[in-house]
């Protein structure tokens, strides 16, 4: 009941979070075209606040563009895995966020966002054959900052750290609640065109 209560009343926040992210999309979209854009694959290193103590490696790519001199957009995609419960439990996460990031200096940023987290719990069959594999789809806010070295007019190293916070997930394995929140630090290569 718990449960079911806490998703119900999450859903008109989920819609105007991801309203607003519709929204700052379709201006990324739209101020490219007449600011110029920018597409930037990385490197993502992850690192649970809760869980394995490991970090992990993984991949993402972003398109960024200007709304204003100081004030850039972006939509990205990336991929995560975290084990949890000695790899009784593994999370496999999909998230796509729009950021906000503000740039007084053209090589320092920070700012914002919002995200929709995909995720799909695997767990272990040999441990636990009767509990099967589910995805949910949540959505988060982060925070976070960059440093940008430009390499030439239309190419720069793109160093970027964020905060991810979501709402706490139940499995299906005690503890059955826990933080997913996780930190994550992306190393790119921003090509304009």
């Amino acid at each position: 009941m718990k449960h079911a209560r806490s998703n119900t009343a999450a859903r008109p926040w989920g819609r105007m979070l991801a309203t607003a992210g519709l929204c700052l999309a379709a201006s990324t979209l739209g101020s490219n075209l007449a600011h110029g854009v920018e597409i930037i694959p990385s490197v993502v290193m992850t690192r649970a606040v809760e869980g394995d103590d490991e970090s992990r490696f993984s991949a993402g790519l972003a398109l960024r563009g200007s709304l204003l001199p100081i004030l850039k957009n972006e939509i990205a995609i990336s991929y995560r895995s975290q084990s949890m419960f000695d790899d009784a439990l593994v999370l496999r996460t999909y998230p796509v966020t729009a950021s906000l990031w503000l740039m007084p200096v053209p090589a320092l940023y920070a700012g914002a966002g919002v995200g929709y987290y995909n995720t799909t719990f695997d767990y272990d069959q040999d441990l636990f054959p009767l509990i099967e594999d589910e995805t949910r789809q949540e959505f988060g806010v982060h925070v976070g900052g960059g440093v940008r070295v430009p390499l030439g007019p239309a190419a720069a190293v793109d160093l970027q750290g964020r905060y991810v916070m979501l709402q706490d997930q139940e499995s299906r394995l005690v503890p059955e609640e826990f933080d997913p929140d996780f930190w994550s630090l992306n190393l790119g290569l921003a090509f304009g065109f």
